[in-house]
């Protein structure tokens, strides 16, 4: 079944139907990995948005449950240049196909998605509806799109609505995250590193907190511009040099809004596993994977001497990540993804000597339990 996709600027795209049919308006966004379109998916943070795909062969290696970064798709459509018609991987479960069928998610296949890159760079992100209805006007369709109003509501879906404990050592150190959409993948890690995790819901209480006694605590990345993150940073500008807080993508400007700085939007979001951060003053660069549209206005935070800008993307010197002794914080912009497999990032590493917890490492070949009991949390 033909279907298209029309932006907000009135520019359309056409292409083929291989998932749910109907309409479906979202944010349009692109990410230019050439691997992960299962983890992009089910990443809480990509909630609502129509996700563009660059690469153009999508589907090549299945899909396999485990990797997951969360219990099911959040996205509300997808666009990409083609599905490749088999898959190959020794890990694989099913096919692409099915997983979006499964799913239930709104996909167009076979679009011009060099042109649309290029629309949404020179534009920036817009809003966009993808429709499978035959007799749809582009006139009728942008209507709806002027008449749409953001959702702003999806941590509160998102996070576990009561704590989750994920136990890895009895002896390791005890790490709190307050849930706005935290990955397996990041999950893994912490219990590859021995920790024993509970998952809080968003809108824990300061109180609630402080009365499990945690070694640390963890603000997940999720869901930006979300209508909850004002009450969030309420909560964590009250535990701010009480406890150890590690906040991470959006977690990081939850921990900046605390801070009384301000978040500015980019024009074309950092949506990728590309990107290179360093610090000032080093000359050695990182690459980090990102996933996000909103960046902290330095401007806003130049008064707080307490805090140090620690890495600055290599791009355009936006914040990549912050901290501070005194107020007992780290924070990265970027995600802190593991380098390798059963590898952990060193940020989880200068986290736990921040919150004065040995690193208990899980023993090589031990699988950690941490995404299966979140998965089905």
């Amino acid at each position: 079944m033909n279907g298209k996709l029309v932006l907000e600027n009135g520019n359309c795209y056409e292409g083929i139907s291989i998932g749910i049919d109907g309409e479906r308006i979202g944010e349009v966004v692109l990410n230019t990995a050439v691997v992960g379109y299962q983890e992009m998916m089910t990443d809480p943070a990509n909630a609502g948005k129509i996700l563009v795909l660059t690469y153009p062969l999508i589907g090549n290696y299945g899909v396999t449950a485990k990797f997951n970064e969360s219990r099911k798709c959040w996205i509300e459509g997808l666009v990409i240049k083609e599905a490749s018609r088999i898959y190959s991987n020794w890990q694989a479960e099913g096919s692409f196909e099915d997983f979006i069928k499964k799913e239930k998610v709104s996909t167009l296949s076979d679009v011009d998605t060099r042109t649309l890159a290029v629309d949404i760079r020179d534009n920036g992100e817009m809003l966009g509806i993808i429709s499978t209805e035959k007799a749809a006007r582009k006139e009728d369709l942008l209507k709806k799109l002027k008449n749409h109003k953001y959702r702003k509501n999806f941590i509160k879906e998102i996070s576990v609505k009561k704590p989750v404990e994920i136990k890895a050592n009895n002896s390791g150190p005890n790490i709190a995250v307050l849930d706005l959409g935290m990955l397996n993948s990041l999950n893994v890690q912490l219990t590859t590193l021995g920790c024993n995790i509970t998952l809080l819901p968003y809108d824990t209480s300061v109180e609630q907190i402080l009365k499990i006694s945690p070694d640390g605590l963890i603000i997940s990345g999720g869901p930006e511009n979300d209508e909850s993150l004002g009450r969030i940073s309420e909560t964590v500008k009250a535990l701010l040099g009480k406890v150890p807080i590690f906040g991470i993508s959006t977690g990081h400007e939850v921990i900046a809004l605390a801070l009384g700085a301000k978040l500015k939007r980019l024009v074309i979001g950092h949506h990728g596993v590309n990107y290179p951060v360093k610090g000032a003053n080093s000359l050695k660069g990182e690459i980090t994977v990102q996933n996000h549209s909103f960046v902290v206005d330095e401007s806003s935070i130049k008064t707080r001497k307490d805090v140090t800008i620690s890495l600055r993307n290599i791009n355009d010197d936006t914040i990549e990540a912050m901290e501070s002794k005194t107020l007992k914080f780290i924070s990265t912009q970027y995600y802190p993804s593991s380098p390798g497999f059963n590898e952990t990032n060193e940020a989880f590493g200068r986290f736990l000597n921040m919150a004065g917890s040995k690193i208990i490492k899980q023993k090589k070949g031990v699988r950690p339990a941490g995404e299966v009991q979140y998965a089905k949390a």
